[in-house]
């Protein structure tokens, strides 16, 4: 055992004693964050527009500050890029993080001095944690890689702007930089393919023992090591034993992820997002994600059904319940307030408070009021996959059919196959019985006749991915949706598969 891992067992230990600290008492840790918040946003803009000095309790903020998406606080925003001080969080940030919206166009979310720690420490606990469950910290005396975009930074106003993932490759610990992979100059090419090939270059022949990236690009990556090596990536990398995710849902890629491995390693799935980092595993026997709620930010939830009423009721930690879907709002200590981030959660257990991100709040079809979301289509495209063994999914997403003719209307599933059924009409039509099972919606309409059963649309497995390039969104930390509620999408795929 080296020096790094051996040292790493103690400091793992007194992250995880704090934790247990705010895991018994979320509410106490939560209630604790927003006075704080609050306290020290009063003076800003924000804070004197929204009447900041004269709130006392969670109810007086839900009258005072409305939710908002990013174009609600857009004015905020610009004001900051404009080098305004003391907007929404007192000085100027420490970092805008850019990021493409499919309705903002680019946006640019602040990083202040003090949210920066919510990024960096939520990410090393992760793994700390990791280390204090199972006592494994041999990977710490091997070489990481994070595929993620890269960390040159541009100026806006003065400050530093870039993809989140390159603003954290800035911040990563000293004693792990010698350890990290790929290098700088490397980590710095924008054209993805380029960049991979790079890191290829760099990794084969090295020690590696933890992966981390967006499930996705990371098959790409080892899809292009098994063509260059011809082996499985136990034995390019024997030491390889934890894989860190987070992003999307791992179970559509799991099954082609762990057969390039060749056999079964530990993961770890968390939940970051530019606006923060919010949950992450801390057992590898359980895939509910365990919230942050100790980490600078204050939570709401808003049951996803409510979510675009005129008066949803936005509830604390204290109020949620297990098994309910919660458009998920943040105010931070990043000036973040009222805040709509688009993901829905769904609580997996109360004390400690566990989550899964159960989808997005634009990434839904509901053409015929079936309103079929994320964790459905993605649910049920795993259980048939349980049916058919020989089924290996790439990537895939679900759009609309309309047709002018009663019945004739279906849900098009465009769906890149590595390994095809054997038999895709009764392939077809366990999806489909597994997606009337999960929405009751959809199965009245099928019932009724209003809609067809869906039909599966074949794609090259690189369909995607050329896709992806073609709209400048290869790799790093962009994701595909899962699911559009009109065909932009699916035109775009059917264009480049032909």
């Amino acid at each position: 055992m080296g020096v790094k891992s051996l040292l790493s067992k103690p400091f793992a230990a007194w992250v995880h004693a704090r934790q247990k600290g705010w895991m018994e008492r979320p509410a106490q840790a939560q209630q604790q964050i927003f006075h704080q918040i609050m306290k020290k946003a009063a003076n800003t803009a924000f804070g004197k527009d929204h009447y900041f000095k004269d709130i006392q309790s969670h109810k007086d903020f839900v009258q005072a500050v409305p939710v908002r998406d990013y174009e609600g606080l857009r004015p905020y925003f610009d004001r900051l890029k404009k080098g305004e001080k003391d907007v929404l969080w007192p000085g100027l940030p420490l970092y805008f993080a850019k990021t493409s919206g499919t309705t903002s166009g680019t946006k640019y979310i602040p990083i202040t001095k003090d949210s920066i720690p919510n990024h960096i420490n939520s990410a090393r606990n992760a793994l700390l944690n990791y280390i204090h469950e199972t006592g494994k910290a041999q990977f710490l005396d091997g070489k990481l890689i994070f595929l993620s975009g890269s960390p040159v930074l541009e100026q806006v106003a003065g400050i530093n702007t870039g993809r989140l993932s390159g603003i954290v490759n800035h911040h990563v610990p000293g004693y792990l930089r010698t350890n990290q992979m790929p290098s700088y100059q490397t980590n710095c090419l924008e054209d993805w393919e380029t960049k991979l090939d790079a890191i290829i270059d760099e990794t084969l022949g090295q020690q590696m023992t933890l992966i981390s990236g967006i499930p996705p690009w990371v098959q790409m990556y080892f899809d292009k090591i098994m063509a260059r090596t011809g082996q499985h990536i136990k034995d390019v990398f024997p030491d390889f034993n934890l894989f860190v995710y987070g992003g999307v849902n791992f179970a559509p890629y799991r099954a082609k992820l762990l057969e390039s491995i060749g056999r079964k390693i530990d993961s770890i799935e968390t939940f970051p997002a530019s606006e923060g980092f919010f949950a992450y595993q801390n057992q590898q026997e359980d895939p509910g994600l365990l919230l942050m709620a100790d980490s600078g930010i204050f939570y709401e939830f808003i049951p996803a059904e409510e979510y675009h009423q005129p008066n949803p009721r936005r509830l604390t930690l204290a109020e949620v319940k297990t098994g309910v879907n919660y458009a998920l709002i943040i105010n931070s200590n990043a000036g973040l307030w009222g805040y709509s981030i688009g993901d829905t959660v769904k609580f997996t257990s109360l004390f400690p408070h566990k989550l899964v991100v159960s989808g997005r709040l634009k990434h839904f079809i509901s053409a015929f009021g079936e309103h079929v979301i994320a964790e459905e289509v993605e649910g049920a495209l795993q259980d048939a996959m349980a049916e058919f063994k020989e089924v290996a999914v790439t990537e895939f997403t679900v759009a609309p059919y309309v047709s002018q003719n009663a019945g004739a209307s279906y849900h098009e599933w465009l769906i890149a196959f590595d390994t095809p059924p054997h038999d895709p009409e009764r392939f077809a039509k366990a999806l489909n019985w597994h997606l009337r099972r999960r929405n009751s919606y959809y199965d009245d309409l099928i019932s009724g006749n209003i809609l067809d059963n869906l039909k599966i649309t074949p794609l090259p497995p690189d369909a995607f991915q050329r896709y992806m390039k073609g709209q400048g969104k290869l790799g790093g930390q962009n994701k595909v949706p899962r699911l559009s509620n009109d065909r932009h999408l699916a035109e775009g795929l059917l264009e480049v598969a032909r």
